[in-house]
């Protein structure tokens, strides 16, 4: 079964919304570790290493953020594993860029 990347997205982010709060730094925290999920279950190690470092080097360093962060991934990784097709490198690197992109938003006032 394929589905576009975009919709596994966002069916991933229905299960973990009810768990978070609505600002823009969580979302884009609950996106970075969605992509790294995916990107762990999918043997994408570049990918998943720059999401990981996108959250540790521009996210505050609380222990909600990383929860936020794990469980999103735990998620993901999870989800992936039940047969849905890895989204080729290249569509996960430019996710993973607007992610980044949303991420210093959210958190450029913070400092």
């Amino acid at each position: 079964m394929k589905l576009p990347f975009h919709i596994l997205l966002l069916a991933l982010s229905s299960i973990a919304a009810p768990c978070l709060a609505a600002d823009a730094g969580t979302t884009a925290v609950d996106t970075l570790g969605r992509i790294n999920g995916i990107a762990l279950a999918c043997q994408q190690p570049a990918i998943a290493s720059r999401a990981r470092n996108a959250v540790q080097t521009t996210a505050p360093k609380t222990r909600a953020i990383g929860e936020h962060f794990e469980n999103a991934t735990s998620q993901a990784f999870l989800e992936q594993g039940k047969g849905l097709d890895c989204p080729d490198a290249a569509t996960l690197a430019n996710h993973l860029g607007e992610a980044e992109k949303q991420l210093r938003e959210a958190f450029v006032a913070a400092r």
